[in-house]
């Protein structure tokens, strides 16, 4: 090993104490140590380096060379840990950091905004960093380390072992439409067959969950227009191109019909995920409280 790496920063601050004092005995007065303990530090310290430190003729105290030359690198190394100490006490208190949190565009634009705003009240020191993208994004942005959490729709098969989740959310599925579809309670799949369908982009989670559903009762869909995101989905189907599966919450404040799946309907899972092998940090635990709270109160 080498020496430099068994140097302490109790040592360190001795020896800044002698070097200011110039004294021994003041030194150890300043640091609350005996004096035989500060003398013995020295010691080890100038062994460890293998030079001396001091030069103690006829009583005065006065720096080496090498003394002289680690004043300055011991300063800075005490500043930077008392710098280090002073973040990870904000971090820990919250009153600084960052979250970086991902979420499926169709959480983006119902519950995520809201849970974002309330973040942002109980901790504004806290920088916030959101990726909206698609589940398979999000989780392949997890296992990267890019993102500390993610709001995620669990696929039928489940989720890498590789990711935690958690069930945070259980979303039905609904047909949107620019105007009422049908005169009873709810819409059987096969009775889309013939009505043009609006589309989302490929390796979007609603998109499969569409086509799956839909092969299951017999039929492909018809697609009028395919490839949006889910604002451009809405207006899509708000304009009156056709119509679009989607979870019942992305229509609130939306100028659309939604009517319910017949039984068995369609539902999907949502849950919020963050690496196996890195535990959330405080300001991430911090983060799903509040998500799970406010979830709470929606019932």
């Amino acid at each position: 090993m080498d020496r430099v790496d068994r140097l302490t920063l109790q040592q360190l601050r001795y020896f800044l104490a002698v070097a200011d004092t110039r004294h021994f005995t003041r030194a150890a007065e300043q640091t609350h140590v005996a004096q035989p303990s500060l003398s013995k530090q020295i010691h080890s310290l100038e062994t460890e380096l293998g030079a001396p430190l001091f030069s103690r003729a006829r009583g005065n105290i006065a720096l080496t060379p090498a003394g002289e030359a680690l004043v300055p690198i011991a300063r800075r190394i005490l500043a930077d840990v008392d710098i280090a100490r002073h973040e990870i006490g904000e971090l820990a208190g919250l009153k600084r950091g960052r979250v970086r949190v991902g979420a499926t565009p169709s959480l983006c634009v119902s519950v995520f905004a809201d849970v974002l705003r309330r973040y942002h009240i109980s901790y504004p020191g806290i920088r916030l960093q959101v990726q909206e993208s698609g589940s398979r994004d999000l989780a392949k942005s997890l296992l990267r380390g890019e993102l500390d959490l993610a709001l995620i729709i669990v696929p039928p098969e489940g989720t890498d072992p590789a990711l935690t989740t958690q069930v945070v959310l259980q979303e039905d599925l609904v047909v949107a439409s620019a105007s009422p579809l049908v005169n009873r309670p709810a819409i059987r799949l096969i009775d889309l067959r013939d009505r043009p369908m609006v589309m989302f982009r490929q390796g979007y989670d609603l998109r499969e969950t569409t086509l799956q559903a839909c092969r299951a009762v017999g039929y492909s869909p018809r697609l009028a227009i395919e490839g949006g995101e889910m604002d451009a989905v809405l207006r899509f189907v708000e304009v009156g191109l056709g119509v679009a599966i989607v979870p019942s919450m992305v229509l609130a404040g939306r100028n659309l019909t939604g009517t319910p799946i017949a039984p068995p309907g369609l539902r999907r899972t949502v849950a919020l995920a963050h690496r196996t092998d890195a535990p959330p940090t405080t300001a991430a635990r911090a983060f799903s409280k509040i998500l799970l709270d406010y979830l709470h109160t929606l019932g």
